[in-house]
This record gives structure tokens, C-alpha cells and sequence, in this order.
């Protein structure tokens, strides 16, 4: 394959930064020509550290550089409309990072010009990429362990983002921000989610209380099918970055994750450790270049999407469902949201 896409990344935050340097050295198929960041000596910095030709401080200065065939948007989830739609009307190819949005009302619109433009259009789960989840999927699919019963996962950070990244008005909260990435595996791996209810609280980090969001919660959750599932979160997980799930069937089990990040244990006397891992880029580095890889890939050879825009507003649901079922102290119907 010759052809390459020419790419921009709108947003240059921590990830955005690192989608650049994977637009220009880790995959052969793209080809970084701009980047864009509201801080103009970030994006100009950004540019000249990937080799970026061109970089803008409005984004809609990259839209209209007809050398751009595709675009990454990875700026804060409250502009995620704004730029998708702005850049479906332009033409671009879009890999949007996750949360779609912070409603379903504005998921609707960008599904609706996405739909109206005809523009190629594909979320950014990471965690459909990692090998652990990539070959449960397939050995669901092939039977291995009979008939799906239960889905637990684990999501913990090692410690809490800033602050202000954490006002649900910035992010969503704990249940859209973090959760999100559990909840879409959920459907990924057992089928649409029928209702949720969730316990949570400000357990850890008082401070918490002042952006009116929590630090710890459990969401249960049952599907379409009869299957049941929970989804255990926390901010404080302390001791390392500890993603992990488990589907339980009626002939066998699925584990998947891990805790160790460097194949060794040191073995005393009446003790035996190893580290952890210290954060999300060190456990998912190889499934966010996957991700980027798939997306140019289908771009080029005018494949379906991998995860769809609608993936992003059922993902979504859910973790508004998971909300206010802890706001209402009651089971939220998916139906409701």
C-alpha cells in the first residue's frame, strides 16, 4: 500500500500530544501534515518537534488546508461537537476520541451531519485493540465458554486527574469520563445494557464534593439478553493502574488484565512483589497506535468503521443512565435517557 492519509490533530493536550507523535512515527500509512491547539506555542511547538509542515491556532484554519484529508480530534469533550461537525461539513475523514459528547442531545447532531455529509467517522475506544479484549471477543464468538452469565470489570487510577479535569462539566464526571471505557466493552462483549443502578460516593478525596462528583462507585448492570454485569470504579486505586474484567460462562471463564508491569518478582523471605502499573499509557500504548493504525487502514481501503458514532452515544447512555441512578438513588431504564 502506497497511498498515505494526510492527517491533522486537532487538540494537543496530554493525548493529543501523543497522537501526534504517533501520526508521524508509528504509522506508515499517515502522513502528519498540520496540527492545532488553541495555544498557539503549543501547537507551534508540537509541530516542530513531529515535523508537522503547517500548525494553527483556530481549527478551523486546519479544516480549510485542503492538503488534509483526515482528521484526529482529541481537544476537551465540550468541543467535540463543534470540531466534528464543522469538520464533516469540510469533507475530512474524523477519528473522534471518547466521549463522543456530554449529551445525547449533541451525539444526535453529530450522528445526524456525520449521516447527512457522508464523511468516514469512527470513535476512539482503545480498549477494543488491546490483544487481552481482541481474543476474549473472538473466543466468546467461538463458543469457548459456553453461555454468558456475568461481566465484572475493575477500573482504578493510581491517583486522581487534576481537579479541574474532573468537573463534570469538563469531562462528564467519574461514570462518562472513566467509566465510559467499561461500559463500551460491556456492549462489545455482552450485548446492549437494559438498566443500571448505581452506589457511589465521595470516599477518598474530599474535595471531590466541591465539583459535585465522586470518587468511588459500583454500577451494576442488567443487559438485554438476562446477562448481569457491575462495573466497580475508583480514583484511589493507589497501588497502581489496575484495569481488569471477567466474563463468566456457563462452560468456562475470561479473565482479562493485569497488575504486573515488568516480568519479575523479587522472592524473600516471607515476601514476594513485582511493581505495577504506573498509568494508562504504559498499560494501553500499543492500542492507541492499533486504533490510529485501523483508522487510517479503513480509511484508505474505504472500510466500514471499526466503532461507530452510534457505539459512542450507547456508551454514553449508559454512563448518564449510571449518573443519575446515583443521584436518584434509584434503577434508571436505559429507555429513560
Amino acid at each position: 500500500m502506497n497511498k498515505k492519509v494526510n492527517i491533522g490533530v486537532v487538540g494537543l493536550g496530554r493525548l493529543g500530544s501523543l497522537y501526534t507523535n504517533y501520526c508521524a512515527n508509528r504509522l506508515p500509512n499517515a502522513n502528519l501534515v498540520a496540527v492545532s491547539d488553541v495555544r498557539e506555542e503549543v501547537a507551534k511547538q508540537v509541530a516542530e518537534e513531529y515535523g508537522a509542515k503547517r500548525w494553527y491556532q483556530d481549527y478551523k484554519d486546519l479544516l480549510a488546508d485542503e492538503e488534509i484529508e483526515a482528521i484526529v480530534i482529541v481537544t476537551p469533550t465540550s468541543y467535540h461537537k463543534a470540531v466534528t461537525i464543522d469538520a464533516a461539513r469540510a469533507g475530512k475523514a474524523i477519528f473522534c476520541e471518547k466521549p463522543l459528547s456530554l449529551s445525547i442531545a449533541e451525539c444526535n447532531e453529530i450522528k445526524e451531519v456525520v449521516e447527512e455529509t457522508g464523511v468516514f467517522f469512527q470513535m476512539g475506544f482503545m480498549r477494543r485493540f488491546d490483544s487481552a479484549y481482541v481474543s476474549a471477543k473472538q473466543k466468546i464468538e467461538e463458543g469457548v465458554i459456553g453461555k454468558r452469565v456475568q461481566y465484572k470489570a475493575t477500573s482504578r487510577d493510581r491517583v486522581p486527574p487534576e481537579l479541574d479535569y474532573m468537573r463534570p462539566e469538563n469531562s462528564g464526571g467519574l461514570f462518562v469520563d472513566m467509566g465510559i471505557h467499561d461500559f463500551d466493552i460491556a456492549r462489545w462483549l455482552m450485548g446492549e445494557v437494559k438498566s443500571v443502578f448505581t452506589v457511589a460516593g465521595v470516599l477518598a478525596y474530599p474535595e471531590m464534593k466541591e465539583i459535585g462528583d465522586v470518587d468511588n462507585a459500583i454500577v451494576t448492570m442488567y443487559f438485554e439478553n438476562g446477562t448481569l454485569g457491575v462495573v466497580d470504579l475508583s480514583r484511589n486505586g493507589i497501588y497502581g493502574y489496575d484495569i481488569q474484567a471477567e466474563i463468566l460462562g456457563t462452560e468456562g471463564t475470561l479473565q482479562m488484565g493485569y497488575t504486573q508491569e515488568t516480568p519479575i518478582r523479587v522472592m524473600k523471605a516471607f515476601n514476594i512483589s513485582h511493581d505495577t502499573i504506573p498509568g494508562f499509557y504504559e498499560r494501553f500504548e500499543r492500542s492507541y497506535v492499533d486504533q490510529l493504525a485501523n483508522f487510517v487502514e479503513n480509511v484508505l481501503q474505504n472500510n466500514s468503521p471499526s466503532i461507530t458514532a452510534n457505539d459512542g452515544v450507547e456508551a454514553l447512555r449508559i454512563a448518564l443512565a449510571a449518573t443519575k441512578s446515583y443521584h436518584e438513588n434509584r434503577q434508571v431504564d436505559l429507555s429513560e435517557i
